[in-house]
């Protein structure tokens, strides 16, 4: 297969864009906002960590106050940041601290007692307001620190990026109320779903659970299931613990079942082993360290494999603007994924791809191959916005795009056939993401992409043979979310790219978590519980809705992708 290789200077473009919007970053003034770095302050205590919901969101814009114990006097007084973060210095003493946000029940915690130059963090979960008709809001205890202090010890990778929030880095290492809360229950989730795209209908089961192994460790595991053609078959198991106070491992196996493969008349099946393991070294306070290997297999109808490092590296400037750059590699195909919240692990449900998105050598399928070197500043603006730039390189080894070719003329199904194509080729570009919190329960963030990548050719039509070519692209997105009183989430996602661009990695990998073109709409809706010991919400799922697939056409026909259909699922979760 041959590539046409346009001249590079928009590099130099790139380079010189990246430069001056670090310089405009740099020479941004600090305002007065949750801290990402914690900066040591003579004879001042640290308060600082997390507030989420029940769902284990974190809750931007949420008050946390300082009370003198025993009193109603306010000596401090702190907003969190965008992904639920806090922190406070504040003289050593015993306080009351309460943690409040708008639609959400208030939680207190009673004497917590500050050192001299100590740090302490804690994890505040809020519910969600209901009147005082729920159970929890019944007890008279309900407040008591037992019910809300959890004691662990974490450290959020930064790959484990949610969309549009900053990556922020916090240790959990709280002293807990009494000897209750020592003891982590874990947690439970159970999906039931029913999906509908053009490939097919099918109903499936989502479980994970996470089961604590102490304070410094822990492991979840994940499986999904179904009935109908196209329905996921997935196991995953995932281990984190601390070895060390600056280290922190995880360890990721998983093994998927990708469907029927034919091999000298015969089928068999297809199936595909993957493990991670990661080591996240904080070198100090601001400075972290990924170190870790991919591998991944396919077993039965196939044998091709794929091993490669995994590497990154995280610095915080000052406390508004970090860098950061990874190199990373991509095997695992998928036609849908979405990230649930876990306690302090995120669970990455997934729908494989098909096996008509493969590349066949040899009578054998061929694993997708595709790396990204990439790096970036990220600056916080003031409390409620943030903006971030990235420059990619991706080089595509081989992986596989399934068209359907639809010649002029035809009026039935036979005139339509489809194939499958390697891709091989390199992208190179950058993307600028604009966050911003608009309240308490609104949000939205906006980014473009630019670079030379590979689009299809429209002389591909007549000459199959040169069916990609290298071209600039530019690629645009705009999200939009709401948080509502009435339980009800909405997150409105908008892509669009004018040239016909075929992405072997999405160019907003790690900031968004819907990739699909065109409009996608997420809605989840709380449901009641009765005072039943779980919480349950129905979740629809509407992407693509316009249908929108990149394509080309000439006098003799056309061709369009088959990845990236309209698809409709609709489920309830049960989180206990």
């Amino acid at each position: 297969m041959s590539f046409i290789n346009k001249p590079k200077s928009f590099l130099k473009t790139a380079v010189a864009l990246y430069a001056m919007v670090f310089t405009v970053f740099a020479s941004m003034p600090v305002l007065a906002s949750a801290n990402l770095t914690v900066k040591s302050n003579s004879g001042l205590g640290v308060i600082k960590g997390m507030v989420r919901d029940n769902g284990g969101k974190p809750i931007a814009d949420a008050t946390v106050a300082i009370f003198r114990l025993g009193t109603s006097k306010i000596l401090k007084q702190v907003r969190s940041a965008s992904d639920g973060s806090f922190l406070a210095r504040i003289l050593p003493g015993t306080y009351t601290v309460l943690a409040v946000a708008e639609g959400f029940n208030p939680v207190t915690l009673a004497e917590v007692e500050v050192g001299r130059a100590s740090q302490l963090n804690y994890g505040f979960k809020l519910e969600r307001a209901g009147g005082g008709n729920t159970l929890p809001e019944k007890k008279l205890d309900r407040n008591n620190p037992k019910w809300v202090i959890r004691a662990a010890q974490t450290s959020r990778s930064i790959y484990q990026n949610r969309e549009g929030d900053e990556s922020v880095t916090v240790e959990e290492t709280a002293e807990v109320a009494d000897e209750e809360s020592k003891k982590r229950s874990g947690q439970t989730i159970v999906e039931t779903y029913f999906a509908a795209s053009e490939r097919g209908s099918y109903a499936g089961v989502n479980a994970a659970t996470l089961v604590p192994l102490g304070e410094d460790a822990e492991i979840v595991f994940a499986g999904q299931a179904g009935v109908g053609k196209g329905a996921p078959q997935r196991f995953e198991a995932l281990a984190k613990f601390r070895p060390a106070d600056k280290h922190q491992v995880r360890l990721n196996t998983a093994i998927s079942n990708l469907g029927s493969f034919t091999v000298n008349s015969e089928d068999r099946p297809l199936g595909q082993f993957s493990m991670q393991a990661l080591d996240e070294w904080k070198v100090r306070e601001g400075v972290i360290v990924v170190l870790g290997v991919d591998y991944s297999r396919f077993i039965g109808a196939g044998n091709d494999f794929s091993i490669s490092p995994r590497l990154g590296f995280q610095l915080d400037v000052d406390e508004k603007t970090r860098f950061r750059t990874s190199y990373t590699t991509q095997t695992e195909e998928r036609t849908w994924v979405r990230a649930i919240e876990i306690e302090d692990a995120e669970v990455m449900f997934r729908d494989p791809a098909v096996i008509q998105d493969l590349v066949v050598e040899n009578e054998k399928p061929q694993m997708n191959k595709s790396r990204r070197f990439e790096f970036g500043i990220e600056r916080v603006l003031d409390n409620r916005s943030s903006i971030e730039a990235n420059a990619f390189f991706d080089a595509t080894l081989g992986r596989g795009v399934s068209f359907t070719s639809h010649p002029f003329g035809a009026l039935d199904a036979e005139g339509f056939g489809e194939f499958t194509t390697n891709q091989q080729g390199k992208t190179q570009g950058g993307r600028v993401v604009y966050s911003r919190r608009l309240s308490g329960r609104f949000s939205t963030s906006a980014g473009y992409s630019f670079g030379s990548g590979q689009r299809l050719s429209e002389e591909a039509v007549s000459n199959p043979a040169e069916l990609f070519e290298q071209d600039f692209f530019q690629s645009f997105f705009g999200q939009f979310e709401a948080d509502l009183k009435t339980g009800t989430n909405v997150k409105t996602i908008f892509r669009f790219s004018p040239q016909a661009t075929v992405f072997a990695i999405d160019p907003f990998q790690g900031r968004l978590a819907i990739y699909d073109p065109g409009l996608s709409i997420l809605v989840t809706q709380s449901l009641p519980t009765l005072g039943l010991p779980f919480e349950a919400e129905a979740v629809v799922d509407a992407r693509n809705l316009f249908g929108f697939q990149t394509g080309v056409s000439g006098d003799e026909g056309g061709f369009r992708l088959n990845s990236q259909q309209r698809a409709l699922r609709g489920g309830i979760l049960v989180r206990f």
